[in-house]
């Protein structure tokens, strides 16, 4: 069974909303949930990018945002 979720990636003061499929095989002795090698490879490029501050190559897999300190 696949079913479609946001996995959320952080780096440094970045971050993005990517929608992957998650896995769900039933029955015991599994790896589920897990993720495809094209998804995992997704996340994978997002999360380098927004290392780099390449907020245009990761925008290509969703939404990016700059995450700012709330003072208190």
């Amino acid at each position: 069974m696949k079913r479609k979720i946001t996995k959320l990636i952080h780096e440094g003061k970045y971050a993005a909303e990517v929608s992957v499929e998650l896995i769900e095989e039933p029955g015991p002795g599994g790896w589920s949930p897990y993720y495809s090698l094209e998804d995992v490879e997704k996340l994978e490029a997002v999360g380098d990018a927004l290392k780099k501050g390449d907020l245009a190559t990761a925008a290509k897999y969703g939404r990016v945002y700059e995450l700012l300190p709330v003072a208190t």
